[in-house]
């Protein structure tokens, strides 16, 4: 979540009066209204409307909810012109693959402006960016560079400019050592031999992403008229869509969007400000939400909240900005929040039940309170994971995994159903390795597999750093102890491709093979980037649930 402050003057001039009613409905916007006062006003934007997080965006997408200028708002964009290019050269690989790019043209920048576009930059840098992690962007006055660009990478000591807010000339290292900028993002590009740089045709860095932008081809100010926009990072869709968003807030402004040709890029022009179309179910859309609205209803509905409805095809045309809509169901909350919550009448359920805690969470909270008495901390990651993740990090083929299930039309790199939660635990200690230690995490959750239908399993995996085959054995049988089980082991035959072969065993309850223990091999901590010896443990819970209820 993010908060976004504007003029009270500006949205009372192009919006309306900000009366108690007009309060109301910003609030059943979906953006709560913070504070106000006679000169500002500041609302709350959730983490799932990043194109509301700036005063044109906002602006935009209220007027409809108002009925004002509902449907979808249609943005032009312009060819790319003669040297507009930007170039990816193979050395970024490993420090920062992808950019998308646009220019825009034609602006009349204020203070307040210029103070919104910053604002929007660093609330993205947040948000979509996961603090610069992953998408960087930088914002340039064309008018101080020359076409066409390049994004490379080079040594750090080859890089030399004077960055933003700064007078003196610094490399590559000694901005990461000295400016301020340098020092709070410095871990994103520590360990890496090469640093990202955005070079023009005349050789000048424009900016060392993510890290900091130059003070000569950097700095927008009232006298720029035309800017170039990169936003730069790992994930090509995630960078699109934030350009997207940062385009339109400049064409809502007065500028004009040209295109520009990617060369080594995974789409040869950026932006493309297309919609997409989505189906909804009237059906569906009423028993998920309880009411009884027809097809001019619906249709009025998403065009307030800034949608094209097509009743013949029963599609949705979506803006390109919008991030959050991936399913259906982001349909339909469109359509209530549209409706207005507190239009929706709440109803008791026609039947007669007696409501007591489900016993096979009963025991699982048990498990977690005495995991968590042993020092241990509980974690929670989510069921979808991605084929690094899957894969190559835990040394597995793709072509040996028979039971895997992936997501059809997925909108991001996540789309496998985790098989197992060993993988995630892993995951959780490679993001804190700089972290105190010993670090001890455990999770309870669901593992899915493909059978002939989808099955789902209740596992518990442990994993502890530093640690060994002996301790992470001890916990087992102190929670074995604990719930009254008695739990055996036997040696391994075909061991784990990410444990120790000698150093693993399996997990027996009742004569069952439950799950697996074992050590990790160094190679897999390697892939994972841990710098600790990690003991780790899985085991399938359905039997024990079954035998403690």
């Amino acid at each position: 979540m993010a908060n976004i402050t504007f003029s009270r003057k500006i949205f009372e001039k192009e919006i309306g009066k900000l009366d108690e009613k007009m309060q109301e409905k910003i609030s059943m916007f979906g953006t709560p209204l913070e504070t106000f006062d006679d000169e500002t006003i500041e609302i709350e934007v959730f983490a799932n409307r990043p194109d509301l997080l700036s005063y044109q965006g906002f602006k935009r997408c209220f007027l409809a909810f108002l009925g004002k200028k509902p449907g979808l708002r249609k943005y032009e964009t312009n060819k790319p012109e003669k040297d507009y290019q930007v170039i990816i050269d193979s050395s970024t690989k490993d420090v920062r693959p992808y950019t998308a790019c646009a220019i825009v043209k034609g602006l009349k920048l204020d203070e307040e402006k210029i103070k919104e576009i910053i604002g929007i930059q660093e609330k993205l840098h947040l948000t979509m960016g996961r603090k610069r992690k992953k998408v960087a962007i930088g914002i340039y006055p064309l008018e101080k560079i020359k076409l066409p660009i390049t994004l490379k990478a080079l040594e750090p000591d080859y890089i030399k400019f004077i960055p933003l807010e700064s007078e003196k000339e610094m490399s590559g290292l000694q901005i990461l050592q000295k400016h301020p900028a340098g020092k709070e993002y410095s871990h994103l590009l520590a360990g890496k031999s090469k640093f990202p740089v955005f070079v023009d045709a005349n050789n000048n860095i424009l900016s060392m992403p993510p890290i900091i932008n130059s003070q000569m081809t950097g700095k927008v100010t009232t006298e720029t008229k035309d800017v170039f926009i990169e936003c730069s990072g790992f994930d090509f869709k995630t960078l699109k869509k934030c350009l997207n968003i940062l385009v339109i807030v400049f064409a809502d402004m007065g500028g004009k969007i040209y295109q520009m040709e990617l060369k080594g890029a995974p789409e040869k022009i950026s932006p493309v400000l297309e919609s997409e179309k989505m189906k909804i179910s009237l059906e569906n859309t009423n028993k998920t939400l309880g009411i009884n609205i027809d097809e001019k209803k619906i249709k009025t509905l998403l065009e307030r909240m800034g949608h094209n409805y097509n009743p013949k095809t029963k599609e949705v045309e979506i803006g390109a900005w919008r991030s959050d809509i991936l399913h259906e169901v982001d349909l339909i909350e469109d359509v209530a929040i549209g409706y207005g919550y507190g239009n929706l009448n709440p109803e008791i359920p026609k039947i007669s039940t007696i409501g007591k805690e489900n016993s096979e969470e009963i025991i699982k909270r048990k498990i977690s309170e005495i995991l968590t008495g042993l020092g241990l901390l509980e974690v929670s990651n989510y069921h979808l994971t991605n084929k690094e993740s899957r894969f190559e990090n835990m040394n597995v083929s793709e072509k040996q995994e028979k039971d895997i299930i992936y997501l059809e039309n997925s909108k991001t790199e996540y789309n496998l159903l985790r098989k197992d939660i060993s993988s995630f635990l892993l995951k959780n200690l490679s993001e804190n390795v700089d972290s105190e230690y010993p670090q001890k995490i455990f999770e309870i959750g669901t593992v899915f597999s493909l059978k002939q239908n989808i099955q789902e399993k209740e596992n518990l995996a442990i994993a502890i750093t530093p640690g060994n085959f002996t301790e992470i054995k001890q916990i087992l049988n102190y929670l074995a102890k604990s719930l009254d089980l008695k739990i055996d082991f036997k040696e391994n035959d075909s061991p784990s491709n990410y444990l120790i072969e000698g150093r693993t065993t399996n997990i027996l309850f009742e004569n069952k093979e439950i799950g697996i223990m074992g050590e990790v091999h160094p190679k897999i901590l390697k892939n994972w980037k841990i710098k600790m010896p990690v003991a780790i443990l899985e085991i399938n819970l359905e039997d024990i649930i079954k035998k403690l209820s």
